[in-house]
């Protein structure tokens, strides 16, 4: 598992956790039905409390990315690529594509010199 090796202070370590686990679904380092590191594991690797590790991947399991096999561990859920995809594409459209609107609308850029500027950048 290609997990990043240092945390970030703009966001807290747990929600760290499960964007790396997250995109390591999305870059096919993880993939469907396979086990994923235990919060012990994650723990250990990063030197964090397990009660941290374990808020990461409940928010994950919570959204339906990876579900637990009793006794085994953690597993990616099939379908888990889609559904990051479409909650990172939503993401990406409430956090940057809006902002940019308003911010052009404020500015008097029209919607139709707003795309020609996107096609030239």
């Amino acid at each position: 598992m290609e997990l990043q090796e240092y945390f970030s202070e703009e966001k807290s370590i747990y929600l760290q956790i499960s964007e790396m686990i997250e995109t390591d679904i999305l870059r096919g380092v993880l993939m469907e039905e396979e086990r994923v590191p235990s919060t012990n594991e994650l723990a250990k690797l990063y030197l964090i409390n397990p009660a941290t590790a374990a808020k990461g991947i409940n928010i994950l399991v919570d959204n339906g990315i990876l579900y637990k096999k009793r006794g085994i561990g953690m597993f990616v859920s099939t379908g888990a690529k889609e559904k990051i995809l479409e909650s990172r594409r939503n993401s990406f459209f409430d956090n940057y594509i809006k902002t940019l609107i308003e911010e052009a609308s404020k500015l008097g850029i029209t919607k139709e010199e707003l795309m020609e500027m996107i096609q030239r950048g």
